[in-house]
């Protein structure tokens, strides 16, 4: 049954005014969240300098269009310290954010929507495709699913590449599927510009060829026999062509210039000493590309840096830190993050496949292939930290959820109201925790209130909550406070007037900034769900704020920062803080200060690990070859008491520094 278009269209425009306006309010009040500072200075440098080695882990359609808003601005610019690419970025993201925004939002609040116009483009292709695959009930469906959806709301107009890439891998699919359906040149040429779009969107990209390749096989498999060879011919000759204007597009994003950097500028790391932690397979053929310059440097480097993320990016779920990737985690991401009502509707379209009552069998290929394809390789990736990364497979199911209802609807009204009541459920369950939509958490789960528990990072907290941590110190003036914040030293609070005394944390040990934390903290300790989770950590037994995670909080904030009120020793903390100063000051040249503060931080905390690797480390720096030895063996002891895998982290390193003793 189809609807009077006077009011599809209606229906459609109200809802899109629904989405933005929930979009607007959630973005206006969000401080930047953890990457944002690194992207949006990246966007300015690439933008009016030509640089795209600030931020080379991302490709760059995000961050043009991002950048629009700043076109003939002059702003200021924070000098270059040649550090670490990403070092350079987050740190100087910071300053020039600092710099040119403050804390009034304007500069962040621009760039926001001006990416946000690819959320608005996301929803219209999700309905779109649902439409013509399924129905113009379909597609309205499928768009009111998208529209509410909580994840999809949190993450629509950050700069970030979530919400970009889900869009492109939706329209690559829909892009081929109308050339398969109806093969034309314009139709192939729209599929290569599109994939070229996602290529440039996102690295996880690339995953757009196999599961082309596996829906040509489709093809090929229910194609009637005498026809296979010229179809077979055809759609390779198709999907190179993809290929070639694909590349070509993104190539074009980089402006047809292999160097990530400007001339006069390299790359801090080069790409041939990026590659060497991976496996020679994966290392070779990343510097055979780079030998013939098939792909952008950048691009490659950024394709590096996917794979080492992952190879010791550590996992939070049901309270506990793992040293490694987890199968089931995604499984439970999509347990926990989807609302009920889009679980029951997608178990309900596997019904419907089941029972005969959704038969379009070329329609549900080009839905599922690259729905489970995507969940499988983000199983088998290994870097488990967010729905976000979910998002791309998503996508697929708003559509497949809404067919699957609307074809039972079509042989029984009875299913009609059964799927309004389950939209209805998805759409009030977003509506209740709006406008915390990155901790969402359904209700059979306990709702937001437990995500923190349950799953860490951008499901919960992504350090986007410095303005109502504001308004908290307002509430509560002239108040001693501490505050784990986990983008710190990466955004600072005081840039937004917070007062509280930093805590140390797992940035503060990559990139600096700790300050010396008292052992004793009497008045109030605000903790990041991300800091309390110790998701950043190898082990909870590293975590300097894990004896938190036992207490009762006084107050939430967002449900991402939790206050505790009282008299606390902060015994780990107070070592880790010095210990990641020791080293600050190693650096500096500053060995008898450096030493003394390692011998300082391990009489607060014997115990802390990375107090006694920093005196073992500037002892031995020092001459100290017994107090070098005496340490790394304390720290050995210490790392046994770890979980197994955790251990690996720290032992043969430790131990092949004694040999060299």
């Amino acid at each position: 049954m189809t609807i009077a278009k006077k009011w599809l269209w209606v229906v459609v425009v109200v809802l899109l005014v629904l989405q933005v306006a929930q979009v607007l309010f959630v973005v206006h009040r969000a401080s930047p969240t953890w990457d944002e500072g690194d992207h949006m200075f990246a966007a300015y440098m690439m933008a009016h300098t030509g640089d795209y080695g600030l931020n080379p882990e991302h490709p760059p359609l995000v961050k043009f269009l991002a950048a629009l808003p700043l076109i003939g601005r002059d702003l200021w610019v924070p000098t270059m310290q040649n550090r670490d690419f990403k070092v350079e970025a987050y740190m100087c993201g910071r300053d020039w954010l600092a710099r040119n925004d403050g804390d009034r939002n304007q500069l962040v609040f621009q760039m926001r929507l001006a990416a946000g116009l690819l959320a608005l483009a996301f929803t219209l292709t999700v309905f779109f495709a649902a439409r013509e695959w399924f129905g113009d009930w379909a597609g309205l469906v499928a768009l009111t699913l998208a529209v509410f959806d909580p994840t999809i709301v949190a993450h629509s107009a950050l700069v970030t590449t979530d919400i970009a890439v889900s869009l492109f891998f939706l329209a690559s699919v829909y892009a081929f599927y109308r050339y398969v359906k109806q093969p034309t040149v314009p139709r192939l040429l729209l599929a290569g510009v599109v994939a070229g779009l996602l290529l440039a969107a996102k690295h996880s990209g690339i995953l757009l060829a196999p599961m082309l390749v596996l829906l040509i096989g489709w093809e090929l498999i229910v194609a009637p026999k005498g026809t296979r060879r010229r179809l077979a011919l055809r759609l390779s000759g198709a999907f190179a062509a993809i290929v070639v204007i694909g590349v070509a597009v993104l190539w074009a994003f980089y402006g047809f210039r292999y160097a990530a950097r400007p001339a006069g500028l390299v790359l801090s790391t080069s790409l041939a000493d990026y590659v060497r932690p991976l496996s020679h397979f994966n290392a070779a053929a990343i510097m055979a590309i780079a030998h013939w310059h098939l792909l952008p440097e950048s691009y490659l480097m950024g394709l590096v840096d996917v794979k080492r993320m992952a190879q010791y990016y550590p996992t939070f779920i049901f309270g506990k830190v793992l040293s490694h990737g987890v199968w089931w985690y995604f499984p439970v991401v999509i347990l926990v993050k989807a609302t009920l009502g889009l679980l029951a509707l997608t178990a309900l379209s596997f019904f419907a496949i089941f029972t005969g009552a959704l038969r379009k069998g070329r329609e549900l290929a080009y839905l599922l292939v690259p729905a489970f394809f995507y969940l499988a390789v983000a199983i088998a990736a290994g870097m488990d930290i967010g729905a976000r990364h979910l998002m791309p497979a998503l996508t697929f199911v708003f559509i497949l959820a809404a067919a699957g209802i609307t074809a039972l609807a079509a042989k029984n009204k009875r299913w009609a109201w059964i799927g309004g009541a389950l939209i209805l459920a998805h759409v009030v369950s977003a509506l209740v925790v709006y406008p915390n939509s990155m901790a969402y958490a359904n209700e059979a789960w306990g709702g937001p209130k437990n995500t923190h528990k349950l799953l860490s990072d951008a499901n919960v907290d992504w350090a986007q909550q410095l303005y109502q941590v504001k308004a908290w110190q307002d509430r509560h003036p002239g108040e001693e406070c501490w505050f784990s914040y986990f983008a710190y030293p990466v955004l600072d609070p005081a840039v937004y007037g917070i007062l509280c005394h930093p805590l140390p944390n797992a940035i503060t040990g990559w990139i600096g900034g700790a300050e010396n934390t008292a052992p004793v903290a009497t008045g109030s300790v605000l903790l990041s769900a991300g800091d309390l989770s110790g998701c950043e950590w190898p082990s909870n037994r590293v975590n300097p704020v894990a004896q938190f995670q036992s207490l009762e909080p006084t107050e939430s904030i967002d449900d991402a920062v939790f206050v505790y009120h009282g008299s606390f020793q902060l015994k780990q903390a107070a070592a880790m803080s010095r210990a990641q100063n020791a080293y600050a000051l190693m650096e500096k040249g500053k060995k008898p200060e450096a030493l003394a503060l390692a011998r300082e931080a391990v009489a607060i905390d014997p115990d802390e690990i990375n107090s006694q690797m920093a005196l073992g480390d500037i002892a031995a720096a020092s001459g100290l070859k017994d107090d070098a030895r005496s340490a790394w063996q304390a720290a050995i002891a210490t790392a046994k008491q770890m979980e197994p895998d955790a251990q690996a982290g720290y032992i043969p390193d430790l131990e092949a520094k004694l040999k060299k003793l």
